[in-house]
């Protein structure tokens, strides 16, 4: 039943993206009066479909191998590789007919389409779901670091003033991937500016201890909002606005300090100081393996914004933006050597594994808008087979006035198609060795 679900999430979500980027080549060649003779989501591999109906000059149709989708434009040269249309004379409403400018417009048109669709998910995602934001300015006591943050230098009371030379208005911000790949962070540190700088290994090793805690805005008093019923502060005697002052003696200044000491301590049994109205009491506890004990603290006294619907469409085109430089960070260490690429690459078993076996639309819509910005960045990149590899052809034409020779552009494209075949092998094997086999 997981494997379903998590199969059934990134079906859905491929489905989506696919359909909007192939949607996004098929309105511009309409636009420019170029005929389209098939539109599918999925392969039609061998002829195999399930299901296609014709609607003018286009099929339309959903093939049986869910390994992406496409339309075939006519007079273009593509993946089916159709060389006897090729040889024909070019017709009016053939791809091949047009001026270079508007085949360059249908080339990115997908590509565009998959770089909206992120934007306008996440701006979703955004108002929906986050609702507001805690600003950096508004966290007047400082962050509270914790042992992974103490490790690359931050210290409790630390001051964001900007990561990178930039201003940041959102704290969650600071810990992006994109600046955990590596940053250069300014604090203020009893009166002074100092540097803070992340490493651009660090957010390899972070992944790799399931994300501890790194720095948080928790450096205020810690007052309890509720109770979970169940758990070890509940059977303990826990209760609404008990404040804590110590754990086993030791005074407690914060929330972050008392996580840290509950994180100290997990599994094992500790005594709670805790001012009760005018009464102080001390109380047992025992924190279970994984360092909980079912409380939740009350909401720090921060004034926190609402976002408005500008505010959506800005921080979804600027975590787009921060999605895209990670990823590019990403790719760039991959091919520098270091990281390995059979630790970083995800194909569709790894990319289920993230949708993850619960059906969460928050984690889905968000896992969606991020696939949808990287495979618009590959779709772009230079290749033979893939939309940049067209855009290059067509940009040189543009230059030089004269049409790359068609011999030429079929070898690339099969060169094109061996690459990505290879690069699909590879994926598909590295999951199978990842998460069945190993």
């Amino acid at each position: 039943m997981d494997g379903l679900v998590m199969a059934g999430q990134l079906i859905l979500g491929l489905s989506i993206i696919v359909t909007l980027h192939e949607l996004g080549h098929f309105l511009a060649a309409r636009a420019f009066g170029i005929r389209v003779e098939k539109f599918f989501l999925f392969f039609d591999a061998w002829g195999i479909k399930l299901f296609s109906f014709k609607k003018g000059d286009t099929e339309y149709g959903i093939g049986w191998l869910p390994l992406g989708g496409y339309v075939k434009i006519a007079g273009m040269i593509d993946e089916s590789m159709d060389k006897d249309a090729m040889k024909l004379p070019p017709k009016n409403d053939e791809f091949r007919s047009k001026p270079a400018w508007q085949r360059l417009i249908v080339m990115i048109g997908g590509v565009v389409v998959n770089f909206i669709l992120g934007v306008i998910i996440l701006a979703f995602i955004t108002l929906h779901y986050e609702k507001e934001y805690l600003p950096v300015d508004a966290i007047d006591n400082g962050i509270y670091a914790y042992e992974l943050g103490k490790e690359v230098g931050f210290e409790t009371g630390d001051k964001i003033i900007e990561v990178n030379g930039f201003k940041l208005d959102r704290f969650n911000d600071i810990t992006s991937q994109s600046n955990l790949m590596g940053a250069k962070i300014t604090v203020l540190r009893d009166g002074e500016e100092v540097d803070v700088i992340i490493p651009d290994d660090f957010y390899k090793n972070y992944t790799k201890k399931t994300k501890p805690l790194f720095i948080r805005a928790d450096n205020y008093e810690f007052v309890i909002d509720s109770v979970i019923p169940n758990m070890a502060g509940f059977e303990a005697g826990l209760m609404k606005d008990d404040k804590v002052i110590y754990i086993n003696n030791s005074f407690v200044s914060s929330f972050g300090e008392f996580r840290s000491k509950v994180i100290e301590n997990k599994g094992s049994e500790i005594k709670l100081t805790l001012l009760r109205e005018n009464d102080t009491l001390d109380l047992a506890v025992n924190i279970d393996s994984s360092g909980m004990i079912g409380v939740l603290a009350l909401r720090p006294p921060y004034q926190y914004k609402k976002y408005s619907i500008a505010d959506g469409l800005k921080y979804g085109v600027k975590d787009g933006v921060s999605i895209l430089s990670a990823n590019i960070k990403g790719f760039g260490k991959i091919f520098s050597g270091k990281e390995k690429a059979t630790d970083s690459l995800q194909g569709p078993i790894g990319i289920a594994t993230i949708y993850g076996s619960v059906w969460n639309w928050h984690r889905f819509w968000f896992l969606t808008a991020m696939i949808s910005l990287i495979l618009g960045f590959m779709n772009i990149l230079p290749i033979p087979a893939l939309d940049g590899g067209h855009v290059v052809f067509l940009l040189v034409e543009v230059v030089t006035g004269r049409p790359v020779s068609e011999k030429i552009m079929e070898k690339a494209q099969m060169v094109g198609m061996f690459i990505l075949l290879a690069l699909m092998v590879f994926v598909i094997g590295n999951d199978i060795w990842k998460h069945i086999i190993n």
